[in-house]
């Protein structure tokens, strides 16, 4: 049987030593992840405001909440056809120019309906970009290592999040136009065009897609690069030769060893879906239906966002030296507990307490995710399984806003946060059943390069 020719690629960059490549590589990809998450909570921070300036009422922002969800689902299955199609690099500056521009023509909406529309749209870039960063990252770090790196791009990446609410809780309240001020900081993110000539193509797409001299030139620049960093690097593990796969794109569906963690993720990232965005996206909004002022309810979520880049942080420090299936599950069970206790309380101090957990683990969750997810794929079906998954989580909150809005209406507020700790709960079990330990296969590639380094330096003394 005729094998394909390989670059190696993957072996080649898991024994690299970290170097100026993977740090300016971080600083692009956090700089777009600092605009997403700045840009995906600016229609929940305005709704307030919006509500009664138009004279929408609950029903319309759940609506338009639920739209932009449709968005996401949308955007992810796109993206993950134009990664595997396009390359990780241009499909990641797309979907980023995509996000600001749709967040710019928010700038002129002139009704709720016309502001939903270009939500959409935003939301599908959004949604479309972190799919993509995801998997970028993934294939580029070395694997003992990638997990820490995908969390330290949403630690810088998160602070988006609180840096967009003070900025509007000090912007929305000047007058009846201020708020359109946040939607135009949100388009910012188009700036990520000036990191172009600083970052690469994944050489493992453009392996996997038979273009192996651009592989092996960027591997070459790479590996040139950190030698003259850190000295001599050990030798790769030999390649595996591996005849050329039968099934791609959807026909990977048929494959079990794709299908299985596809459902998964998609459990996962449904449960997060509905349980953060149930959070998130209604909090000002139902603390001022409660009676709290706008003013107060956007300063009390912008303070409980501050915890946002510590969970990244945090995730950070946990996500390689713990099995990540077992971190995740106790973050969950945690956001469960400490969500269920906000919705309890009408105390301002315990608002933001409550709130504050909720944020440090969910963002610590969602490193956590973003790590483990496209670690259970190879290079073929790590982009589709990713974005299906993704992609079907984000579906998933089209009808969760409808039915927190019931739950409002019917129950009353704090039968929301019951629910919300439900789902949160329901995901760490399955995750905890169900979900495939990934800590021995990274102990064992660094275990190796460990041992290359060793025997390269042996030999070059002797």
């Amino acid at each position: 049987m005729q094998h394909l020719p390989t670059t190696n690629t993957a072996n080649r960059l898991d024994r690299l030593p970290i170097s100026k490549f993977h740090r300016v590589t971080l600083v692009a990809v956090a700089f777009a992840y600092f605009f997403e998450f700045a840009d995906i909570n600016t229609f929940a921070i305005t709704a307030p405001v919006v509500r009664e300036q138009w004279g929408s009422d609950v029903n319309a922002i759940a609506y338009v909440t639920s739209l932009s969800f449709v968005g996401m689902f949308i955007g992810s299955i796109v993206a993950g056809g134009l990664a595997d199609r396009l390359g990780r690099k241009t499909t990641l500056t797309l979907t980023t120019v995509w996000f600001a521009l749709w967040s710019f023509a928010c700038v002129f909406a002139w009704d709720i309906w016309s502001l939903g529309v270009f939500r959409v749209l935003t939301s599908a870039g959004l949604s479309a970009m972190t799919v993509v960063a995801v998997v970028y990252i993934s294939e580029l770090y070395p694997r003992a290592k990638r997990g820490k790196f995908q969390a330290y791009a949403i630690v810088i990446g998160i602070c988006g999040t609180p840096v967009t609410n003070l900025i509007a809780s000090f912007v929305v309240p000047v007058n009846d136009w201020s708020w359109r001020l946040v939607y135009l900081w949100g388009s910012l993110g188009v700036l990520f065009l000036f990191f172009l000539r600083k970052i690469v193509e994944s050489p493992q797409w453009l392996e996997s897609r038979g273009r192996h001299e651009e592989a092996e030139a960027i591997l070459a620049r790479i590996e040139a690069d950190a030698e003259a960093e850190h000295g001599p690097l050990p030798e790769a593990q030999p390649v595996q030769p591996r005849a050329p796969a039968t099934r791609t794109g959807l026909g990977m569906l048929k494959d079990k060893k794709f299908l299985y963690p596809t459902i998964l993720l998609s459990a996962l990232w449904i449960t997060q879906t509905i349980g953060f965005f149930g959070y998130s996206s209604w909090a000002p909004t139902l603390l001022a239906a409660e009676g709290v002022s706008v003013e107060d309810s956007i300063f009390y979520v912008a303070l409980t966002t501050i915890g946002a880049p510590l969970g990244s942080y945090l995730a950070a420090m946990v996500t390689d030296r713990f099995e990540r299936k077992w971190c995740l599950v106790v973050f969950g069970l945690i956001i469960a507990a400490s969500g269920l206790l906000y919705g309890l309380t009408f105390t301002p101090l315990l608002i933001v307490v409550f709130g504050f957990l909720v944020n440090l683990f969910e963002r610590g969750y969602t490193a956590l995710a973003y790590a483990y997810s496209p670690e259970l794929y190879d290079t073929k079906g790590r982009s589709l399984g990713t974005s299906i998954s993704y992609g079907l989580g984000r579906l998933s909150n089209a009808v969760g806003p409808l039915m927190i809005a019931g739950i409002y209406n019917g129950a009353g507020y704090q039968a929301v946060f019951f629910f919300i700790a439900g789902t949160w709960t329901v995901g760490a079990v399955v995750l905890a059943l169900f979900g495939p330990a990934t800590r021995k296969i990274r102990l064992a590639a660094e275990a190796e390069a460990a041992a290359r380094t060793r025997l390269d330096k042996a030999s070059a003394t002797a």
